[in-house]
């Protein structure tokens, strides 16, 4: 049988890691309103000023996943 008569702990410590999920969700929040506020801003001009764009409704959503999240 084997026992282990010492045990150490490298790296990440659990503040650490707390720290790091924090970071990424207000990372992730933060892009969530980039996202949110460019689908409102985009949905609030009148289909004309959308035309002088190049843009159209239906391609709302993706110009803001692609503002948000650089995909």
């Amino acid at each position: 049988m084997a026992f282990i008569t010492e045990t150490r702990t490298y790296g990440i410590t659990l503040a650490q890691r707390f720290a790091t999920l924090r970071a990424n969700f207000a990372a992730a929040r933060a892009q969530r309103k980039i996202y949110t506020t460019t689908v409102v801003e985009l949905e609030n001009l009148s289909n004309r000023e959308l035309a002088d764009l190049g843009l159209n409704r239906s391609s709302i959503k993706s110009i803001a996943f692609e503002a948000a999240y650089g995909n």
